[in-house]
């Protein structure tokens, strides 16, 4: 297209000279320039109403990498420079994330399982490897723990509960929610940390009863459970941090909300091709 062309090379030639070798006029280029722009313009401002929309409802957390995955998912083409671009001129912004504490307590009597996992934190179906970990949430009543069960193939929140007790009865609480979700066969590995209440004899009971094998974490080594400790992560920095809980059940609420209503749900994860663990194993199945 000729003004197309014009627009391309304006910075290399003058405009009148280009529009008197492609035979046509300076207004008539300008005309078209003012036209494109205006249209660049309105589209630009329907997908700055979309950007919006979608940072609103992932409170605030989405930046322009999930924020483009989003729009693609609705079917939106568009590139993420131009999302990157669009939202930093509004001035939207994710969400300053703070540093998270990692924390495990191992120091106990009880026999420790063999870490059969050893990092490689990949499964092909549902069902085969659940990680397992439990962190502390303060409030002004005090703490609250939180046991959570991942399924490692689409990193769904399978089984959680709260309580006021660091005891072992939260993670067979998490654990009985998750064994009513989901179809469990014999061979599916069960791995955590080193901490008593995964190696105490009441739950590793519960494991054999369901011909479920038991894998635990190197002594001290993080990284050895690092996806549950991921979702502590994103958890903590996406939601707790910005959060001041009166009570325990307000916290309560508030992490339900998280994991039922978002995380597990909407909540996008690169690893899944900005899918979430909800959407990834209902394609899947």
């Amino acid at each position: 297209m000729k003004f197309g062309f014009m627009k391309n090379n304006s910075s290399e030639f003058r405009v009148q000279k280009m529009a008197d070798a492609l035979g046509v006029t300076r207004s008539a280029y300008y005309a078209w320039k003012k036209r494109g722009e205006s249209q660049r313009t309105k589209a630009n401002d329907h997908l700055l109403s979309q950007i919006r929309v979608l940072h609103a409802g992932s409170h605030e957390i989405y930046g322009s990498r999930r924020i483009t995955a989003a729009l693609r998912n609705e079917g939106h083409l568009c590139s993420k420079n131009r999302i990157a671009r669009l939202m930093r001129k509004a001035s939207i912004v994710s969400r300053m994330r703070r540093k998270f504490r990692i924390t495990t307590h191992s120091k106990h009597s009880f026999p420790k399982m063999q870490n059969l996992v050893r990092q490689n934190f990949n499964a092909d179906q549902p069902n085969r490897l659940w990680v397992s970990d439990i962190t502390y949430i303060w409030t002004k009543e005090g703490w609250l723990y939180l046991a959570v069960i991942i399924d490692v193939f689409s990193r769904l929140v399978v089984g959680w509960a709260m309580s006021n007790q660091l005891h072992h009865s939260l993670v067979l609480r998490a654990f009985q929610q998750a064994v009513r979700k989901r179809d469990v066969q014999p061979g599916l590995i069960f791995h955590s940390d080193q901490g008593v209440q995964y190696a105490c004899e009441v739950v590793k009971e519960q494991l054999r009863n369901r011909q479920i094998i038991q894998s635990m974490s190197g002594s001290g080594n993080c990284y050895d459970n690092a996806l549950a400790e991921s979702f502590f992560h994103s958890l903590k920095t996406e939601w707790v941090y910005f959060e001041k809980y009166e009570t325990k059940e307000q916290a309560s609420l508030s992490i339900f909300e998280y994991i039922e209503s978002f995380y597990n749900r909407r909540r996008l994860h690169s690893n899944l091709g900005y899918k979430s663990p909800e959407k990834h194993e209902q394609l899947a199945a």
